[in-house]
């Protein structure tokens, strides 16, 4: 009990591994789009930034998506800078697994991204999604700009409304402003394209949006 106490609680700032400021390597081109996975991106486009338990069933979901120039995982939220994937995974930095999607909003639009958010991982369980437990496997939208903020919180308490017609429980999903976005190390990048057979941990709820 005292290990899941640990692995999902919220960190102090002072417990957090120092980091680095060098960022992560990474490839170059997006190994299934072929197209950047750092900035600078098309002028146009637009980002999204999700977590959605772990971030390589996470990514693959969006990368499938038509409009989505590029998408990359990451950490976010946490107080690292540069983290690893074993210090994220020690539960101390405070940060999240995320995907950042790039998209052209002229073919697709954020709110369609919204509905793939939430109905591919269950946005209920809090410091966890199905046998992932820990802090680094909450639920979160990390928005843009205002626009994208409205935008999520509308389509939480929709989903909200949804899921409560189905018996199912509260959503703990975490909207906040975008607080910056750490690279993950090359091998987690587009992680299931390269082992098909790899683990991939998310489920929906069933229930639509």
């Amino acid at each position: 009990m005292f290990a899941f106490r640990h692995k999902t609680a919220m960190p102090r700032p002072d417990q957090a591994p120092a980091g680095r400021d060098t960022p992560l390597a990474i490839p170059r081109r997006h190994a299934v789009l072929d197209t950047p996975l750092a900035p600078p991106y098309p002028q146009g486009m637009m980002q999204a930034v999700f977590g959605m338990g772990c971030f390589w069933g996470a990514e693959r979901a969006f990368w499938e998506i038509p409009g989505v120039y590029t998408t990359a995982v990451g950490y976010a939220g946490g107080y690292t800078p540069n983290p690893t994937y074993p210090e994220v995974c020690g539960g101390l930095t405070g940060h999240a697994e995320v995907v950042r999607v790039v998209f052209d909003p002229g073919v697709v639009a954020y709110e369609d991204l919204l509905r793939v958010f939430w109905t591919r991982h269950d946005p209920t369980q809090g410091m966890r999604q199905g046998n992932d437990v820990g802090t680094q496997y909450r639920s979160v939208i990390h928005t843009q700009d205002a626009a994208q903020a409205e935008a999520a919180a509308a389509s939480r308490d929709a989903y909200q409304r949804a899921l409560e017609a189905h018996g199912r429980g509260r959503i703990t999903t975490e909207i906040r402003p975008d607080p910056g976005f750490y690279f993950a190390e090359a091998d987690h990048q587009q992680y299931l394209a390269k082992n098909p057979g790899g683990y991939c941990g998310l489920g929906g709820t069933g229930v639509p949006c």
